[in-house]
């Protein structure tokens, strides 16, 4: 449990240096991190992170720009704070999605 623990750790760290208006999704960020097939885990990162205010789970989406996480944020929530960002979003997907993704392999 101990490694789930300091794992989410170093996922939040790389969720917290996504810039507004930009998303990535789980796997780039476990590509990033070392952790082969490691997306799943991404994703229990980013459920067990809605009471962290500072980590924009938000912008974290399925490598289609689908957002697979909106019912960990109740309602339509994920959409409205990636659209108060400036991203729209169409049927759960987001419009132009390549022109909003962030890859941490060759941004950090």
């Amino acid at each position: 449990m101990a490694a789930n623990l300091n794992s989410f750790d170093a996922i939040y760290q790389v969720v917290q240096l996504i810039p507004t208006g930009k998303v990535t999704s789980y796997g780039a960020i476990a590509a990033y991190l070392g952790m082969k097939g490691g997306a799943r885990m991404v994703g229990w990162a980013m459920n067990a992170s809605h009471t962290l205010e500072n980590v924009p789970a938000h912008r974290v989406v399925n490598r289609n720009g689908i957002l697979t996480g909106k019912n960990f944020f109740g309602g339509n929530r994920m959409q409205e704070l990636l659209e108060e960002e400036g991203i729209q979003v169409k049927e759960d997907k987001i419009i132009g999605f390549q022109q909003h993704f962030w890859d941490p392999s060759s941004e950090l």
